[in-house]
C-alpha cells in the first residue's frame, strides 16, 4: 500500500460559528481561518459541511435555489482569491446545483485559486433526501503526493465509504461535519477512530462550533492518525483550527503492523 518516503502533508480542520443563510459572514470567516492556517504553513485546510451557508433546514425549506453556490462564480471569488493569495488549498461545502437536482457539495480550492474538484455527498440521511441528489461516484485529490479521499458528514457512517477510498490507495480521509451536541457527537467518538483505524489512513473532521438553525454543535475538529488514535482536536467551543503533519514513515510503518486492506482482498 506504497512504497517510498514522501514529505509531510500539514493539513489543518477549520471551525466556526455559522450564520444561516449570510453567505458574506460565512465567507469572511473562512477568510480569516485559512489566514490562520496559512500562518502554521498548512497546505490545505478541511471545512464543515454545507460551510458556505450553514447547516439550516428550515433556510433549505424556504428557497434551496438561493442558498446554491456556483462553484465557478462570483459568490466564492473572495475564497478563491484568498486561497491564490496565501498558496493554500481548502475543501469548502455548498449546495450545488446541476441536471439532476441540487447536491450537498464539498468543494476543492487548489492553491492557485482554482475549482480542483466537486465531491457530492453520496450517502443522505432522510432529511436531506428532501432536499439533495444523492451523489453517484467517489472523488480523490492529490497534494504534494498524497491521495486524499473526499467525504461530508453521513458518509462516515457507512465504513464502505471510507474503505473504498483506501482500497484505491488513498492516504487520508477528509471529512466535512455537521455533528450536533447528543447523539450525533457521541457517534463521532466511535466512527473517526474505527474508520481511519480499520483502514489505516488518516482522517480529518471539520465539525462546526455554536448553534444555528436550533441546533448546538460542540466542536473538535480533529485529525486522527491511521492507527485511530486523536493526533489533535480544536476544542469544543472556539473558532479556530487544529494543524497536524500527515507523517508517511509513520504511515507505512502502521500498515506494516496492522495488515487489515492487505488482508480484507
Amino acid at each position: 500500500m506504497g512504497r517510498g518516503h514522501r514529505p509531510s502533508l500539514r493539513l489543518a480542520v477549520a471551525q466556526f460559528d455559522a450564520v444561516s443563510g449570510n453567505l458574506d459572514h460565512n465567507i469572511a470567516c473562512h477568510v480569516q481561518l485559512l489566514e490562520e492556517a496559512a500562518a502554521g504553513s498548512a497546505a490545505i485546510v478541511v471545512f464543515p459541511e454545507l460551510s458556505t451557508t450553514g447547516y439550516c433546514s428550515s433556510l433549505l425549506d424556504q428557497d434551496l435555489s438561493a442558498c446554491a453556490v456556483d462553484p465557478g462564480g462570483d459568490g466564492l471569488s473572495e475564497l478563491r482569491a484568498a486561497c491564490a493569495r496565501l498558496g493554500i488549498a481548502a475543501v469548502v461545502g455548498a449546495p450545488v446545483k446541476r441536471e439532476r437536482g441540487f447536491h450537498l457539495s464539498a468543494i476543492v480550492i487548489d492553491r492557485n485559486g482554482n475549482i480542483e474538484r466537486v465531491y457530492d455527498k453520496m450517502y443522505l440521511d432522510r432529511d436531506e433526501r428532501r432536499w439533495f441528489v444523492r451523489g453517484d461516484r467517489p472523488q480523490q485529490i492529490t497534494l504534494d503526493g498524497w491521495k486524499l479521499g473526499l467525504g461530508i458528514c453521513y458518509d462516515s457512517s457507512f465504513p464502505e465509504h471510507a474503505r473504498g477510498y483506501a482500497l484505491t490507495g488513498a492516504d487520508a480521509y477528509l471529512l466535512s461535519g455537521a455533528f450536533p451536541l447528543g447523539r450525533s457527537d457521541y457517534r463521532r467518538t466511535i466512527y473517526f477512530p474505527a474508520r481511519s483505524l480499520e483502514n489505516t489512513v488518516y482522517l480529518a473532521f471539520a465539525n462546526y462550533i455554536g448553534e444555528h438553525d436550533g441546533l448546538g454543535y460542540g466542536g473538535m475538529s480533529a485529525i486522527h492518525g491511521p492507527d485511530g488514535q486523536c493526533l489533535g482536536d480544536a476544542g469544543s467551543s472556539d473558532a479556530g483550527i487544529a494543524i497536524i503533519d500527515l507523517d508517511h514513515q509513520h504511515l507505512l510503518e502502521t500498515r506494516q503492523s496492522l495488515q487489515m486492506l492487505q488482508d480484507c482482498t
